[in-house]
């Protein structure tokens, strides 16, 4: 394990297309961290399956929080200190804050009956039907139905009442729904905060001392992941780049996700943490 203060949790959804290649620089970015020895935590909605060629290409070797906040996936003896909690997923020691499938398989399947909307599961899917609804060649269509924890699916001709009487029997249920373009997924129980508090934690016991905690999220992920951080990097859509003071997170650099001093501006912010 790297043996470094601060540790970097980045939202890294905006940076991959959706056929994983790397956006705005976000490999370069990934590659300086590494050469500082600078831990980079990947929080994703997409799962280890999908991460796994990604994660390959630009050799990330640290723990990685997936499908949006329901679990904290980590590296085969990356921390000497064996979490209380763990379940077995693929190669990784997992630290699940939401419950494992089929749970979310069996939840939408009583939320579609209750509420009477027609929803359609991608694990329904001909590998045909998959490819055209992802857009998608075969192999990587198949990844982004192969969950460990939350249900994929879409709306089949649902109207505004169907969509409000659905969400709103969901969240009676405490059932979280995340929309992602023309998908949805459900899960019981995601958290990303705590996943962020649960690594965290770790890297401090590891370390003897408290890692600062320094977010990179984007937009709408920043509610979630900067409360959990000491610092961080808002990027945003603007065309603007400014320093603004945030009550509830500390100092907060906001800059444009296609600004050219993005990946400068940002690594500026951790060394006057560091």
């Amino acid at each position: 394990m790297l043996r470094t203060k601060p540790v970097v949790y980045c939202t890294v959804d905006p940076f991959l297309s959706s056929r994983g290649k790397f956006l705005y620089g976000f490999d370069q970015f990934q590659s300086e961290l590494d050469e500082r020895e600078i831990p980079c935590v990947w929080i994703s909605s997409q799962s280890r399956l999908q991460l796994d060629d990604p994660r390959r290409r630009v050799s990330h070797g640290e723990p990685f929080i997936a499908e949006d906040g329901c679990a904290v996936y980590l590296p085969e003896d990356y921390f000497h200190l064996k979490p209380a909690r763990t379940v077995r997923m693929g190669r990784f020691t997992c630290l699940p804050a939401a419950k494992e499938q089929p749970a979310a398989k069996d939840a939408l399947e009583s939320l579609t009956e209750e509420s009477g909307v027609t929803v359609v599961p991608l694990r329904s899917l001909s590998p045909r039907e998959l490819s055209q609804n992802t857009g998608l060649p075969g192999h990587e269509a198949e990844l982004t139905r192969q969950r460990d924890f939350d249900e994929l699916f879409f709306f089949a001709g649902a109207s505004d009442d169907d969509l409000a009487r659905f969400k709103s029997l969901a969240q009676e249920k405490k059932f979280a729904l995340r929309q992602h373009g023309a998908f949805w997924s459900i899960a019981l129980g995601p958290d990303v905060r705590r996943c962020i508090r649960d690594v965290g934690d770790l890297y401090d016991r590891s370390l003897h001392s408290h890692a600062n905690r320094f977010a990179i999220a984007v937009a709408g992920d920043a509610e979630a992941v900067l409360p959990a951080c000491d610092r961080g990097v808002r990027v945003v859509a603007s065309t603007k780049s400014v320093a603004s003071e945030s009550q509830s997170t500390g100092r907060v650099l906001e800059i444009a996700i296609t600004a050219p001093d993005l990946w400068e501006s940002t690594l500026a912010a951790i060394d006057a943490r560091a």
